[in-house]
């Protein structure tokens, strides 16, 4: 379903698996797809009730026609329309539990896919997913959000040019204090699903932000984890999941590395940091703070880096959406990875324009799960560490 036609100058038609009523995240998607004004949203199966499904529709100023009752209704429909007429892909904004069939049906049908992460309930799934993305060859978008900042792009660009020289350290923490209490049995919805094995999976805090953090790790540094060492904890009593979790890591270049993440961090709100040290500096990022980049050198003064600077790389103004000293925030970043997967879609809209335009895929999902299954194994073992392997 790839558009190369460069006469086809129309808007990428969304489909959406739900993000209803009430829902957070389903929102945010709908924002950043449209920032850029390349993408509308054209159906969806907001709910697993077709009641609120259809309510929720009627709230987006959608045609009733357009709106279903299950995601199987919609897939089924929108392939039996006109092809200037049905959806180019779907966004999945489900529980973890709902990734999966949503997905693979998608891609059976040749749309493309937007997937939250973690990708899947389990590795077995992820790596379905994969098979089928290689099968088809449409396009998975796994929405690291944090990878759309643009200092980011920076940091990454420092270490790929080799301005810190060999990587030795990595740091990377993701506190939050939201489930510092036990807030699933109080009709928090947003607690009750990432609590729930049969709605999360495996893992709650690691499975939720601690993938956040070891992709965040990788991309900027180029390494991959090769073993680690894992100690997982549940802090508040009655919950299932694991609410807090430390790694040791060891990388593919002899780089050792450090993950926390705890979502019983109280007082925290959404404070992801990470820190990479080479031979020669080190640089410092923190998501609270996103326009600013420290940037610390061996022997000199640390230099201070801020977004849409005209000293940036390339890469990092191409990804700055306002003048400098204006924030660059999160809804820009997840703007960032739709604008990714549509410039990907319609090459066209690439020309005059810097990149390249990245956005993480089916790959990263399943690594991400891959890191979930080696957790989990280290945490429950008594040897130091495990071997991760995708």
């Amino acid at each position: 379903m790839m558009m190369t036609d460069l006469t086809d100058r129309r808007k990428l038609r969304m489909g959406m698996v739900g993000g209803g009523q009430g829902a957070f995240i389903g929102e945010v998607h709908r924002i950043a797809a449209a920032m850029d004004g390349w993408i509308e949203l054209v159906c969806g199966a907001f709910s697993s009730s077709a009641d609120r499904s259809k309510a929720s529709g009627r709230s987006l100023l959608l045609p009733d026609d357009r709106v279903y009752g299950s995601y199987q209704e919609m897939i089924e429909s929108e392939s039996r329309l006109p092809e200037g007429e049905r959806m180019d892909f779907i966004s999945i904004v489900t529980p973890n539990n709902m990734h999966f069939g949503p997905a693979m049906m998608a891609l059976e049908h040749g749309f493309h896919v937007v997937l939250e992460k973690p990708m899947a309930f389990n590795l077995e799934e992820a790596r379905q997913l994969q098979q089928k993305v290689t099968e088809t060859g449409c396009s998975l978008l796994l929405t690291h959000t944090y990878v759309g900042y643009p200092m980011v792009k920076e940091a990454r660009h420092l270490v790929r040019e080799g301005k810190l020289g060999a990587i030795r350290k990595i740091y990377v923490e993701y506190p939050q204090g939201w489930l510092s209490k036990l807030s699933e049995v109080t009709g928090n919805k947003q607690a009750a699903w990432r609590t729930d094995p049969q709605q999360s999976g495996q893992s709650g805090c690691m499975g939720d932000i601690g993938t956040h953090a070891l992709h965040l790790a990788e991309y900027i540094s180029g390494l991959r984890a090769t073993r680690l060492c894992a100690s997982l904890q549940t802090f508040v009593a009655g919950r299932k999941l694991d609410d807090d979790g430390s790694v040791l890591l060891q990388f593919d270049n002899g780089t050792s590395g450090v993950l926390m993440a705890s979502q019983v961090a109280a007082g925290e709100e959404n404070a992801l940091k990470i820190r990479i040290y080479g031979e020669n500096g080190g640089i410092e990022w923190n998501q609270q703070e996103p326009n600013t980049l420290l940037v610390k050198w061996l022997e000199q003064p640390t230099q201070v880096y801020r977004a849409s600077a005209a000293y940036l790389s390339e890469e990092a103004r191409a990804f700055c959406r306002t003048p400098a000293g204006h924030p660059e925030g999160y809804l820009e970043a997840f703007a960032n990875l739709y604008r990714g997967l549509a410039l990907s879609l319609q090459p066209w809209r690439n020309e005059g324009k810097a990149g390249p335009y990245d956005f993480p895929g089916v790959e990263d999902g399943v690594r991400g799960m891959a890191f979930l299954d080696c957790l989990l194994k280290s945490n429950e073992s008594n040897d130091k560490w495990t071997d991760f392997t995708v």
